[in-house]
């Protein structure tokens, strides 16, 4: 086995999925709440075939790519909207997606539909602790949402926004635009105390489209150095082959 060819593979394998995080998030970078996602590089051992000899072989090491969830909170920026929220503290809000399910994503950037239900910008109706919230289209009140989540019109009470925390947020699953679902069966959810809301504030997304550019101009680079181990390779066996099927 050309163990350096292999390798060289493996590695371009892991930059091509590097720069699809990177185009990922660079292409989110303006949605409110989202959380970028990292690649973590390590090597693992490859199989080999024992040595005739019974002694073991040597390790051969094969680069592997892992892809996780930054939950690190963006910066809080006002907007003035009162349909604008932003969470402080950890916790997500719930909505309900168009499937029944729910997901739970830190984009604060509602609004009133047709129905004066509080949605996502899809859609998606925002989940209170007693179900969706609902306003009414005849009261001239300004929405009002407190800190910790009551939402009101004038004096009329309608309910308190949810927010989820999760034991370990990071086996949250990523389904795109900034949403979670909660699949693994070891997520356990409950409130988020702590957490406060800010109306008329938006979470920024926690990343620099600079440094993001930065990290595909170095993953660019890193593919292209393993592909010309590939053809280094490639030529030099190709030399072999033929000398040595050429006989003397």
């Amino acid at each position: 086995m050309n163990v350096s060819l292999y390798q060289a593979a493996a590695a371009m394998n892991a930059n091509s999925r590097w720069q699809e995080l990177i185009s990922q998030n660079l292409a989110s970078s303006s949605l409110p709440g989202f959380k970028k996602q990292e690649l973590s590089f390590d090597a693992i051992q490859a199989g080999v075939m024992p040595s005739s000899t019974g002694q073991p072989a040597p390790a051969i090491l094969m680069p592997r790519t892992t892809g996780a969830t930054n939950l690190s909170p963006g910066e809080v920026n006002p907007t003035g909207v009162k349909t604008d929220l932003a969470i402080e503290g950890p916790g997500f809000f719930e909505v309900q997606l168009p499937n029944g399910q729910h997901g739970y994503t830190r984009d604060g950037e509602f609004q009133l539909n047709a129905q004066n239900q509080l949605v996502t910008k899809q859609g998606y109706p925002v989940m209170g602790e007693s179900g969706p919230l609902q306003l009414t289209a005849s009261n001239p009140a300004p929405l009002t949402v407190a800190p910790t989540g009551e939402v009101s019109q004038g004096s009329d009470a309608k309910g308190k926004i949810k927010l989820v925390t999760f034991n370990d947020p990071h086996r949250l699953t990523a389904i795109g635009a900034g949403y979670f679902k909660a699949e693994d069966p070891k997520l356990v959810a409950g409130s988020a105390q702590g957490s406060v809301l800010r109306q008329g504030y938006l979470e920024n997304a926690n990343m620099l489209p600079t440094t993001e550019m930065a990290n595909l101009i170095t993953s660019l680079r890193m593919f292209e150095a393993n592909q010309k181990v590939m053809t280094m390779q490639d030529d030099r066996m190709g030399r072999i082959i033929t000398d040595l099927g050429t006989p003397a």
